[in-house]
């Protein structure tokens, strides 16, 4: 069972499909995805009640698809469930294949599957599962992969790719998810919100409402190439500006995800090239979405949150918002100051917030969005699905209408502010009990701030600590599913994130028993996993060690993570001013440290900070001495952003 269950991610199963990454081997092969179908092919008619059942499985465009999609098909033919290919299509697509009664001969599809890794590397894969309630749950998840164990128990041998088991009749989803998604745009741009219906408005529906629009699609190379092609161009919009529309699970030219900076600036500067009146972005499986103003203005994080909030409350008035934990404070303005709506700010994770806003509703409060700044928006009238086509569609109509009166998209952010300065940092955990590690930190760091001046906690407050500055804000907290704490800071004044990481200690430590010796280790495997993911992200172009002769070592130790060829300066503290200027000049620099105590850290990360004229210090990691037997990892919090 070990195994099957490393490749839970929450509500989800991820894992490493290929190879073609070091240090990085296949765990997510045909042979597991035959035993998690069969694991499926089990639980689905007990949660159904029926005997016989139906799935329909879809995949985006990575090239471990069609190969895992073997494996289910083998094991859902030892299950005897009857399958249906909807070939490539999109997560949210999967769902409403069991939502759609006309997709097919005798109804909808008892449950879905669709072949994903959403924005990762193209190494990886997974699935998503759903039936008609919606997405699975954690505990569903588990539940699937411990009858894929016991399946891989009683048929331990890789079976072979029998060609019979891969019979699964033909599904047209994407035409009807394409359909769907058109019958909204065309009753909404006659209609009288984004919400209603070209009916409810006593109006005719328009065949080519977006005549005369200019909208700009990137889809990444990913799933969501059909927005472009058949939702909008058949409505009459010109998507003639579009990009990266073509499937490619090598994803060539930015990574197919609304978060990363690249993919944003690629199409932002699209926007502005042609001439558009709007853009829109996806991540690969089309579940999430972020646009792009007029002017080429990115609304995406804060700003695709407050986006959605403003549709919704054009139907829904006072109604309550919720979203992820990492929010600003100049959004929960706008939604509840601007818009007169409630705002509840609650944990990362879309399922988070959808079982949140799902469970308010049920409780008697009046919940119609529940959003993350990752861009997974879910909305009530959307059975609560986070659907980033549903979302576009929304801003479509909006868009189209404001056209119609002589106003832009830009128009309906006007009361938005954003922080002056914004960074992240993702401090990795190397205790072999992290979670337990992590909580201790986090209470540690709350009795810590209670004892301090100049900062407060702030309530209510229901994901790790957030503490409020003022004029900024930071907020540490335990990934999702990784041995990671994140620390996210915002500030109203620029560069006011480095001063809040100055003000708080400017260093973090995080204990760690042990000799010398065994947390250079330590230091040495955790910095080359933070080196090797940023160079998968694409995030920095440099690598600076400075220090004596620990950081020679450690900086051997990670260059071996380095392509060949990649821009690095080994520098010792006192070459430091001599070696760095014209090397970080344009770069985005990760900085690797082993200096003898915390305060020449934070001066040599200064003075790169400084002298690095904008470009991003991306972290650094320092041995420190400690009295007795308990050495230290201490890291510094001068910003990933």
């Amino acid at each position: 069972m070990s195994e099957y269950k490393k490749l839970q991610n929450g509500s989800d199963i991820r894992g490493i499909a290929i190879e073609g990454v070091a240090g990085e081997a296949p765990n997510l092969t045909p042979q597991e995805a035959q035993h998690i179908s069969e694991g499926f092919a089990a639980w689905l008619p007990e949660k159904t009640g029926k005997d016989s059942v139906t799935v329909a499985i879809g995949r985006d465009p990575r090239v471990s698809g069609p190969d895992l999609l073997k494996g289910l098909l083998q094991g859902f033919r030892k299950g005897g469930v009857q399958v249906f290919d909807a070939g490539l299509a999109s997560t949210p697509a999967m769902f409403m294949a069991t939502i759609f009664e006309d997709v097919k001969d005798g109804g909808a599809c008892d449950g879905a599957i669709m072949i994903t890794a959403s924005h990762l590397p193209f190494n990886r894969n997974g699935f998503k599962f759903f039936t008609k309630d919606g997405g699975l749950d954690k505990k569903d998840i588990t539940k699937i992969l411990k009858l894929a164990a016991d399946a891989a128990k009683a048929d331990p041998i890789a079976v072979g790719l029998d060609p019979a088991a891969f019979e699964a009749k033909p599904l047209a989803l994407m035409d009807a998810y394409c359909a769907h998604l058109q019958k909204l745009i065309q009753d909404g741009v006659s209609g009288g919100s984004t919400g209603a219906s070209a009916d409810d408005a006593g109006e005719k529906a328009d065949d080519k409402p977006l005549a005369g629009m200019k909208i700009v699609v990137d889809a990444g190379n990913g799933s969501g190439g059909f927005f472009a092609e058949k939702v909008l161009a058949p409505l009459g919009a010109d998507v003639s500006g579009s990009q990266f529309l073509e499937p490619d699970g090598m994803f060539p030219n930015h990574a197919p995800n609304p978060e990363n900076k690249a993919a944003m600036e690629a199409i932002s500067s699209q926007v502005l090239r042609t001439g558009a009146d709007l853009g829109l972005i996806f991540d690969t499986d089309v579940d999430r979405s972020a646009a792009v103003d007029e002017q080429g203005r990115e609304i995406a994080r804060n700003g695709i949150v407050a986006m959605a909030a403003a549709l919704v409350a054009e139907d829904h008035p006072g109604t309550t918002v919720v979203t992820d934990s990492i929010t600003s404070r100049q959004l929960t303005e706008f939604l509840e100051g601007e818009l007169g709506l409630k705002h509840l700010r609650y944990r990362r994770g879309y399922k988070n917030v959808i079982n949140k806003a799902i469970e308010l509703n049920r409780d008697g409060t009046d919940c119609q969005l529940a959003i993350e700044t990752s861009g997974h928006a879910a909305l009530q009238e959307n059975y609560f699905l986070d659907d980033g086509a549903y979302l576009a569609v929304k801003i479509v109509i909006k868009a189209a209408r404001l056209k119609k009166e002589g106003k832009p998209i830009s128009s309906v952010l006007a009361g938005l502010e954003d922080p002056a300065d914004e960074r992240e940092v993702r401090i990795p955990i190397q205790a072999e009990e992290f979670g337990a590690y992590g909580d201790q930190v986090l209470e540690d760091l709350k009795t810590w701030v209670l004892a301090k001046d100049g900062m407060a906690l702030t309530e209510p407050n229901y994901e790790g600590v957030r503490i409020d500055f003022g004029d900024g804000w930071c907020l540490l907290r335990k990934s999702l599913h990784d041995p990671i704490l994140p620390m996210n800071m915002a500030s109203d004044k620029a560069d006011g994130c480095r001063e809040i990481a100055q003000y708080a200690g400017s260093t973090y430590e995080l204990l760690t028993s042990g000799t010398r010796a065994e947390s250079m280790a330590i230091i040495m495997e955790g910095a080359t996993k933070l080196v090797r993911q940023l160079l998968q992200e694409g995030r920095i172009q440099g690598l600076v060690s400075i220090g004596g002769s620990g950081g020679t070592t450690l900086a051997t130790h990670v260059m071996r993570a380095l392509p060949i060829g990649f821009p690095k300066v080994i520098a010792t503290t006192q070459a430091c001013s001599d070696k760095l200027p014209g090397f970080i000049s344009g770069k985005d620099i990760i900085v690797i440290n082993s200096v003898v105590d915390v305060s020449g850290l934070n001066s040599i990360i200064s003075h790169v900070y400084d002298e690095a004229a904008g470009a991003v210090v991306g972290a650094a990691l320092a041995y420190t001495p400690h009295p007795a037997d308990k050495p230290r990892i201490a890291i510094s919090m001068y910003g990933i952003t």
